[in-house]
């Protein structure tokens, strides 16, 4: 086709090509600009399921006025050859760029968000593209980026209505197009997709997640020999975390973590908010906490059955010894021991949680304070050992790992992907930081007013006062200051398995971690 004219657009090089055709550089000899044109092959046009496809990408593509997506100018048919006539955007693809290597993280980060504000943009038309990947994806020499290809979009309204799906995949087959078809390259579909499910913008988010694992690591996250290999991996195997640098910011590791989500009842539903976390990451370079070498997420945790008679057992407390764990300094000579049994009313159990403390004392050993189930959420109460009976604190629903302060009078908590704290005094609950609920194992409150925190991504430091955290170790969970507040006892978890997990004592002055062996 090179020479060659179609209507006034002279044919002067080949881009590429794909199961929706062939792309050329092209000259508007009207208007005397440099324009991309895709050119369905001959022998796909008696294919009428395929010319609708091409049809509704033109259609699509018009619909979609934003300047990180490739514009469509115009559609045209001569002598039976059907064409589009598309912006040309010059510059190397994502897939290129990544094959030098990994993506700096500002840069990286970067691209992601002009691709989240394009997706954001076709989501919002009810548009999925169904096969975004890097190849799909232009980088400018200005550093702006254009989102190319909705050849395999989906118009949820107009499928809905017909019933069929008219898409079929450039990579896995020519003509597999209805419901149930697998569709999309198939390193970069979801879960659903490889299993032959209709999609939703959901798919979107996976392949986003897909892409940006790929720019931060240089490497794919589901790779196999062939196509039935790597679909395998998509729907059983889990993205190996180690291969991210340790720079990538705690957000930006669990923003991955929740588009790469199996359960698509558990990944991020809108990429708008993919957008959101990528901006916050941006915006505080040096509040980004990097990620851990071990991704304890998948570590097993072997305990047996919690019985309610194990769980009131847990409640019978050596009351004024066990109170001085949390406090600065020696038990004072000659204190009594005190025992309490604290009988929990069957309505509320325990929240039983191996990850997380469910029980915690006050330092001055007058007040105890566990999580319990209440209507179907946990719920932290309040008893008062000179007092009966046990009452929920305001403000505390959802809230877990409860944790005091040096004075018992603050309490700290996690609920609702934030690390917060109330006051027993006032009432008041305020936030604290960001964290996410599920990834939290324990927390400490020193004497300084700090707060060390354990995540399954390390361990972390914040005031108590609110802020960024900061990284303290890549290793250790369930921390608990050590009298003086300048050492933290942690567990130290090996990779994959609580089964030959150490203590040790943290120096927060030198960092230095020292196994107690």
């Amino acid at each position: 086709m090179i020479g060659c004219t179609l209507s006034h657009f002279k044919i002067t090089a080949k881009l590429g090509e794909g199961g929706m055709g062939e792309v050329y550089r092209a000259t508007d000899t009207k208007l005397g600009r440099e324009v991309a044109i895709k050119v369905l092959p001959e022998e796909f046009v008696a294919d009428e399921e395929r010319l609708a496809r091409f049809d509704r990408e033109a259609k699509v593509l018009a619909a979609l006025n934003h300047e990180n997506i490739a514009a469509i100018h115009q559609v045209e048919e001569v002598d039976g050859q059907h064409f589009l006539v598309m912006e040309l955007v010059e510059g190397e693809d994502l897939a290129q760029r990544i094959a030098r290597g990994p993506i700096p993280l500002e840069e990286a980060l970067s691209i992601g968000i002009q691709i989240t504000e394009a997706l954001e943009a076709a989501h919002d038309r009810g548009i999925v593209h169904r096969d975004l990947k890097p190849a799909n994806v232009k980088l400018g020499s200005d550093g702006a980026v254009k989102l190319l290809d909705f050849g395999l979009a989906k118009a949820r309204a107009e499928e809905d209505r017909a019933g069929v799906d008219l898409s079929d995949s450039p990579t896995l087959t020519a003509r597999m197009t209805r419901v149930g078809t697998l569709l999309g390259t198939a390193a970069y579909m979801s879960p659903e997709q490889a299993r032959g499910k209709t999609v939703d913008s959901r798919a979107d988010v996976w392949a986003f997640g897909v892409v940006l694992y790929e720019m931060l690591s240089g490497q794919k996250v589901f790779a196999g020999e062939n196509v039935t290999d790597t679909i395998a991996a998509i729907v059983r195997a889990d993205p190996d975390w180690d291969r991210l640098p340790r720079t990538v910011p705690l957000n930006i590791r669990t923003l991955l973590r929740r588009c790469l989500s199996k359960d698509t009842t558990q990944r991020i539903h809108h990429i708008a908010d993919a957008r959101i976390e990528i901006n916050e990451a941006l915006a505080e370079p040096h509040g980004t906490l990097p990620a851990v070498q071990a991704d304890l997420t998948s570590a097993t945790f072997r305990i047996g059955t919690v019985t309610l008679g194990l769980a009131l057992l847990a409640l019978v407390l050596v009351a004024t010894g066990l109170a001085l764990r949390n406090s600065m300094g020696p038990a004072p000579a000659g204190m009594p021991l005190t025992r309490v049994s604290v009988p929990l009313p069957s309505t509320t159990p325990l929240a039983i949680d191996h990850r997380q403390p469910v029980v915690v004392l006050s330092p001055d050993g007058t007040r105890l304070v566990y999580a319990a189930h209440s209507s179907g959420t946990s719920e932290l109460y309040l008893r008062r050992l000179d007092q009966f009976e046990a009452v929920p604190i305001p403000g505390t629903r959802g809230g877990t790992s409860p944790f005091f302060s040096p004075d018992s009078d603050r309490l700290g908590f996690f609920a609702n992907d934030q690390l917060m704290k109330v006051s027993l005094s006032d009432g008041s609950v305020l936030p604290i930081c960001d964290v996410v609920s599920q990834s939290a194992r324990g927390a400490s409150w020193s004497i300084d007013d700090n707060i060390v925190f354990g995540t399954t991504l390390g361990l972390f430091q914040v005031s108590a006062a609110g802020g960024v955290p900061t990284v303290v170790t890549l290793d250790g969970v369930w921390p608990d200051f050590l009298p003086g507040g300048k050492d933290v006892l942690v567990t130290v978890v090996s990779r994959g398995s609580f089964d030959d997990a150490n203590i040790g004592v943290l120096s927060l002055e030198t960092g230095d971690l020292k196994l107690l062996s």
